[in-house]
């Protein structure tokens, strides 16, 4: 029997605790890790986690080692880090760039990562030039196989409260099918469907995933 394991970074946000239950359940991973800070308040039957400090470089390869594809759900926001810049990309900058790096180090053939639509490098939005470093960084870390998901607006329900990103929900979810397709929004579960899609596929190179390319990863697995 192949074992595979399937390791995820942000177990305890929207999409990840959404990866966590659905690679418990498939039968293509044989096993599931959880790499986290604390420890988390739910954990499937049979996941494993360690708990550990992601500034600790040893601590982090070791967490790493072992996994056949990885999955990096982290992110913050500005409340949650009371405004410190600094703070902010450590967690959706340096997290994801040392988890891919770590990840080629010990052979890990697949890096999956959350980011949003609009990364650049190059734009002067702090919040998506963080993921867009990230990206860059990401791209040339030399692993096989990169899948970059960038949605809009999520749905779903979070741990916790996000009061303008509830309205906006709101307001825009009948409105949805006027927007460009990348900038629809897009349920939490279904990001993280075609995040497992994704990693149980055979393509290898970097890709780049938005709310159409989404979807149907989702459809072909119906």
């Amino acid at each position: 029997m192949v074992t595979r394991t399937a390791t995820v970074i942000g177990a305890t946000g929207l999409i990840g605790s959404h990866l966590v239950e659905l690679l418990s359940g498939d039968k293509h991973f044989t096993r599931v890790r959880i790499i986290a800070r604390r420890m988390p308040d739910k954990v499937p039957q049979g996941a494993e986690v360690r708990v550990i400090d992601f500034e600790d470089p040893v601590a982090f390869r070791s967490a790493v080692e072992g996994s056949d594809a990885l999955f990096c759900a982290v992110g913050t926001t500005r409340k949650k880090v009371k405004g410190n810049m600094e703070a902010y990309r450590k967690v959706d900058h340096d997290i994801p760039v040392n988890a891919a790096r770590h990840c080629h180090e010990s052979g890990c053939g697949r890096y999956l990562m959350v980011s949003a639509v609009g990364a650049s490098s190059k734009t002067g939005n702090f919040y998506l030039k963080f993921k867009g470093d990230a990206e860059d960084a990401i791209a040339a870390s030399g692993i096989p196989s990169v899948s970059i998901f960038r949605p809009s607006m999520l749905m779903g329900k979070r741990n916790e409260s996000r009061p303008a990103e509830d309205f906006a929900r709101i307001l825009s979810s009948p409105l949805s099918f006027l927007f460009p397709a990348k900038y629809r929004p897009i349920k939490g579960l279904d990001v993280a469907k075609a995040m497992v899609a994704a990693a149980k596929s055979e393509e290898k190179g970097f890709r780049i995933y938005h709310y159409t390319e989404m979807i149907n990863l989702i459809r072909k697995q119906l």
